[in-house]
Parts: structure tokens; sequence; C-alpha cells
């Protein structure tokens, strides 16, 4: 069977997913089966046979698992989504078909990306502005202690989301570029290899953007997210693990400053390691539910609408706006504790299985890494991989307590316009580099003179 028939072969499971997904909930709500799972399952596979076929067309060699597998995901998202609220369900499904037109998009206008290296530069003062454009007035503003989000009008966009891939393909880049320095005249010192001054330099100016970030927008996850994809690029470019110790060193150094000196921060840090001191750090009642609801799933979960997750009426009087925004046991069900929500109404199991499909899809993209045909390609699909995997495991890691809770969302699975976007068009380059690297090579016609030396 071919690629391309496997990767359509995938797609089924996933539409069948939805349609049983969608028909569990509806019975436990209304006890009726409704066609509504049948619409939903019927539009998401022809939304999906549609960008199997523009693949199968424009980039016939690409990995055939990692749109089914991104398929997947959002097809959980969906199928959580409307658990929570049909509502919300019905946006993030408009969202899905503009992720995939965004896809499309990427595929035919960077179909040769190797032309992003002449414009690096430009491509990271880009990265550069859309990580400060929240704290510009009038469009950007606070959202939960943070700089996160701007504003025009009715619309709301995380710039952050696109951020990530700007600063992924600078950083392969210049990389690619400048690896050889890096290793070129390095010394060992206690055990560590250390570069020269002069060309330790892009990791002193890294370190600083990734601490200027969380002091200016307050963002610990992003911050974590980029200086870690930075360190695993560093690691991939010149293979000197003493980098990445170093890079971590100075890091946890600048953190721990400026967790003391901003409270936003501090308190994050404060509900991490005592969310049941007494009295309470301010804000730990998010982190308390979310693991409450995740040991009440226990191994099997409730069952998909089972969950208690809505309060009455008469216990929510204080709400202005509509659950699950106000009114939730659960704060931020549908962003940033939809983990939680899986776990709780699917179990263990389920939440582990969520996990290994982040999991194998860092696989493919690192499998295509190695496939890859020169040293820019490498870098850009272990860092667009790596990146990937950072987002995932900063949001799961904060919802099971591992690390601070962040505002990230859980890619193609939470709410949200500009986090599904931004992750079609990173799975459109995934694809691209994916399509040269498995492509055969040209067989030479036995006409061609041989030229003999």
């Amino acid at each position: 069977m071919s690629a391309r028939n496997r990767e359509l072969l995938a797609l089924v499971p996933v539409a069948l997913l939805v349609v049983a997904g969608f028909a569990a909930v509806l019975i436990v709500e209304s006890n009726k089966i409704s066609d509504v799972g049948l619409i939903y399952g019927g539009y998401f596979l022809a939304v999906c046979v549609g960008v199997h076929i523009f693949l199968r067309i424009r980039v016939p060699y690409a990995d055939p698992y990692l749109f089914p597998l991104c398929a997947l995901l959002a097809a959980v998202g969906l199928v959580v989504l409307f658990r929570i609220n049909d509502t919300l369900a019905l946006r993030q499904a408009t969202i899905f078909v503009a992720g995939a037109v965004l896809l499309a998009a990427t595929v035919v206008f960077l179909r040769d990306y190797t032309k992003l290296e002449r414009y690096r530069y430009l491509i990271a003062i880009l990265g550069i502005l859309l990580l400060l454009a929240p704290r510009l007035p009038g469009v950007g503003g606070l959202v939960n202690g943070a700089y996160l989000e701007i504003k025009l009008g009715p619309l709301s966009f995380q710039p952050a989301e696109l951020a990530k891939i700007c600063i992924v393909i600078f950083l392969a880049s210049y990389l690619h570029e400048h690896r050889e320095l890096l290793s070129v005249g390095a010394r060992r010192i206690v055990g560590l290899t250390i570069p020269p001054l002069k060309h330790f330099g892009p990791l002193l100016v890294v370190w600083g953007a990734a601490m200027v970030m969380l002091f200016v927008i307050r963002d610990v996850g992003s911050s974590l997210m980029f200086f870690g994809a930075f360190l695993a690029l560093l690691y991939i470019a010149t293979n000197r693990f003493s980098y990445v110790v170093i890079g971590l060193a100075l890091f946890a150094i600048g953190a721990l400053i400026i967790q003391g000196e901003i409270s936003h921060i501090h308190d994050r840090v404060e509900i991490w390691l005592h969310p049941f001191a007494k009295p309470e750090p301010f804000g730990a009642g998010q982190i308390q539910q979310s693991l409450f609801a995740q040991a009440d799933g226990g191994l099997f979960g409730t069952g998909l609408g089972d969950s208690l997750l809505k309060l009455p009426g008469p216990f929510a009087p204080h709400c202005s706006v509509p659950f699950p925004d106000c009114g939730s046991i659960l704060p931020a069900p549908h962003t940033d504790e939809i983990y939680a929500v899986v776990v709780s109404e699917l179990g263990l199991f389920g939440g582990v299985a969520l996990v290994a499909v982040y999991a194998l899809i860092g696989a493919r993209g690192f499998k295509t890494a190695v496939m890859a045909p020169d040293g820019f390609s490498k870098l850009l699909a272990a860092g667009l991989s790596t990146v990937f995997m950072l987002q995932a495991f900063v949001i799961v890691g904060g919802v099971v307590k591992l690390i601070p809770l962040t505002g990230v969302t859980l890619p193609f699975v939470s709410y949200g316009g500009s986090s599904v976007i931004a992750n079609f068009i990173l799975l459109g380059l995934l694809l691209v580099v994916s399509d040269r690297a498995r492509r055969p090579p040209p067989q030479r016609s036995p006409l061609d003179p041989v030229v003999r030396l």
C-alpha cells in the first residue's frame, strides 16, 4: 500500500471517533441519539479527505502519518469541546477548516522553504515584534497576570503562537551557517566544553531574550518553550551536551532572579510548590480543581459527559458571562485545563493515549529531520518538532503539577483560533520538508553518458 493510501485509510477511524464521541455525549445529556454526530463526522471526514487529496497532488512523498495524527488530536478536541459547550465545538470546527486552508497555502507558497534562509533576520525581527505586541497600548492587555493576546475589535489573537515558528526558522538558519564556529577552539573546563567567548554570544543573546520575555510579557510557558527549542537545536547542530547544561543553568539562575521580582511569576511558582498550603496562595484553586478532577477519573474515567463540570445556577449567581468562562468547577476547562477534562472523563489511560499521540508526532518529525538531505532542513524539522512537543509538555506538565501552570494551549485540542492556525502552518512546513526528504533520487537514463575518471 502506498504512503498516501495509508494516510487516507488512517483518516477513516479518526472520523468514526468524532461520530462515536458526539453520540456518547448526546446519549448522556439528552438520553437520545441524534444525527448531529453523523453530520459533524461527515463534515470532518470531508475536510480531511480534501486535505488528503491536496497533499497527494502537491506533496506526494510527504510523511503519511503526520496529518492523520494531527487530525486525531483535532477530533479529540472537537468531542471534548462538544461535551463542554456545543457552540465552542462549532466555532472550533470552523477554525479547523480555516487552519486546513492555511496548511494548503503554506504548502503552495513555501514549497521551496530553503528561501526562508535569505530572510532569517527579517523573520527574527517579525517574531520579536509579535512577542512584544501584547504590550502595545490599545491592542494588548493582561490575561491572568500575563500579556498573552492582542485584540482588534471583536477578534483576539495570541501572537506568541506565530512567533514560535519565526524563532525556529531563524535559529535553524543561523545555526546551520554558524554551527562550526561554536565548536572551533572550544575548551574543556571542569568537564564541560566551553566555546570561545566571541562565539558564545548567540547563547547569551537567546538567554537574554528568554529573560526579557519573562520580564516584559510575564509569559513563563512561552519563555520555557522558546529557550528549550533553542537548546535542542544547539545540541543537534553542535553535538555538545555541555552547551545544554550551561543553557539550563543560565535559565535557572535568570528565572530564580526574575520570579523574586515579578509578583505574577512568584505566585505561579508558589502555587506549584504549595498548592494546598494554609493560607492558600492566590489562584491555587485552579491547580487544586485540576488535580481533583484527574483523580476522580481514575484509570478508565467517568465517561464522556458524566463528570461534574458545570455548577448549577444557584451556585454561580455571580456569573456575568456564560459557561464555561464562568460557572465551571474546573477553571478554563476549554483552554488551559482541557487535559484535566480528558483525564477526568477518559481516565488515566485516555490521558496517556493523548500524550502518546504527541510523542508519535514528535517521532515522525524527528524521523523527517534524520532523512532530510541538508543541514537547514534537518534543523528546521527538528526545531518545529521540538517546539510542538514542548508546547504539549508545558501545558500537560502544568496541569499535572510537574511544572508551574501557564497559559499555553494544548496543540489542536484546546479551544482557540491562534493556536490551531499556527500549528497547521507548522504542520505544513513539516510536510514540505518531509516531502523533499522522502523524495526518491531521479533515475539515471541508460542513455546518459558515463563519465570515467
